[in-house]
């Protein structure tokens, strides 16, 4: 649940940049594919204005349509390849799930290509941008991608991060397959955005299911204050109050290292349902908080199960938890997780909460270009290709909704026992996608 971000809310006026692929290929760079690219003196004072107002920057003088991605064979008589960006965290506090992502990514690629790393002859090539869960950062990187020749952008580990990277695809006519990113407002973003991952709506959907009748129930949401954290209160509020629940929340700064004040908050509102949406380096602490306070002795907590490595900081409280999940290793029991578990394992990695994530990404870049014949020219029709399309995913049967984009999936209830590194989740119910789906969201644009 705790899937993304520490990035700062997004600003009120959407960054509006036409990127020109003419114009940034003459840039020189010699930074590696996973450092924050190096732009030209103008294009920095313009990304300066950009983060400060969110104003608008076009460059004039494109390069002639398919001269990028395109399909035609090169002065060698080879079929061009397809230039994939991946802008993810790599570095910062959401390294760990960033690293799962493009680990699932990888396996995913190799799956849905059986192993050629092509589609109708052409070969997928990747370049890896690392936005740090920084929103400016992956902006940028988003930019110098798309000026490169790059029709199709996915990642964004962060909430914050695809709120801004999406508008820009948007802006320039790319294709944008959002990961681990968890808030609502990337559903129906635009028409160019996807995700490849749940939205917290479908995790609030999965926490009611366990307090049965919400009406007349008090209800405090823990959560950071960022983009993630505020899109779990507005989906409990959307969720719980809209069944007759009373909503409120404790907010915590991402920044906040002492988490005992916010603990205290929350025990003394004294709900019926503490629900406890939490991201990054912060929750061995945050737990810890909840334990000395005996939170767990007054009231009912429900949270969502995160990566393996934090199962230990439940600690003795575990088995009182009741854990919501997107996903852990084994969780779903299909024979896509039996083949990525196969090649994430063959890569001497193990899979997680988010690996599914970058599988289901890549199975939905090769698709698209599959359905165009292995170009990726033509934006509108990759997303034709995408919108409705059901699919064998990693846990179960995925559906890409038409209507607003939103990717539709089975949920989990799971039992966390034992403790510190004996700690195992089983699941205790699979939920079903029609019973988790969010509402339909009208495509802004």
């Amino acid at each position: 649940m705790r899937s993304s971000t520490n990035s700062p809310r997004p600003a009120a006026q959407a960054v509006s940049s036409t990127v020109c692929p003419a114009a940034r290929s003459t840039a020189p760079s010699t930074a590696p594919s996973t450092a924050r690219p190096t732009a030209r003196r103008g294009s920095r004072r313009l990304l300066a204005a950009a983060l400060g107002g969110l104003l608008a920057v076009t460059v004039v003088g494109c390069a002639k349509a398919g001269t990028a991605g395109s399909t035609a064979a090169d002065a060698g008589g080879s079929k061009t390849p397809v230039k994939v960006g991946l802008v993810y965290s790599k570095t910062g506090p959401l390294a760990a799930y960033g690293k799962q992502y493009l680990e699932g990514f990888k396996a995913g690629l190799d799956y849905a290509t059986k192993g050629t790393g092509t589609v109708d002859g052409h070969k997928i090539e990747l370049a890896e941008q690392d936005d740090a869960g920084d929103p400016a950062k992956a902006v940028s990187a988003a930019k110098d991608l798309i000026g490169k020749g790059h029709k199709i952008l996915a990642g964004s580990t962060a909430s914050g991060v695809a709120l801004q990277v999406g508008p820009i695809a948007a802006q320039n006519k790319v294709l944008f397959i959002s990961g681990p990113a968890a808030t609502d407002k990337v559903t129906g973003l635009n028409k160019y955005t996807f995700r490849s991952g749940r939205q917290s709506y479908q995790d609030i959907r999965t926490a009611a299911s366990f307090i049965g009748d919400a009406k007349g129930k008090k209800v405090t949401v823990l959560a950071q204050d960022n983009a993630f954290g505020q899109g779990n209160v507005a989906a409990v509020k959307a969720v719980l109050g809209g069944q007759g629940a009373m909503v409120d929340a404790v907010l915590a700064p991402p920044s906040a290292t002492d988490l005992t004040p916010f603990a205290t908050q929350a025990k003394s509102a004294k709900p019926d349902l503490l629900y406890v949406a939490w991201a990054g380096e912060t929750a061995s602490a945050l737990w810890t908080s909840l334990n000395q306070q005996d939170v767990f002795a007054s009231t009912k907590v429900v949270t969502g199960l995160d990566l393996a490595a934090s199962y230990p900081l439940f600690g003795p409280a575990a088995e009182k938890i009741s854990f919501l999940n997107h996903y852990f290793d084994g969780a779903a029991g299909t024979e896509v997780e039996k083949a990525m578990t196969a090649a994430v394992g063959k890569a001497g990695a193990k899979s997680d909460i988010f690996t599914p994530d970058g599988f289901t990404a890549a199975q939905m870049v090769v698709h698209a270009i599959e359905a165009n014949k292995g170009s990726a020219d033509d934006t509108d029709a990759l997303v034709k290709a995408l919108e409705g399309w059901s699919f064998d995913g990693v846990k179960g049967k995925l559906t890409v909704r038409a209507e607003d984009h939103a990717l539709l999936q089975p949920m989990f209830q799971v039992k966390l026992t034992g403790s510190g590194a004996d700690a195992k989740p089983t699941v205790e119910k699979t939920l079903p996608a029609d019973q988790v789906a969010p509402p339909a969201t009208p495509i802004a644009g």
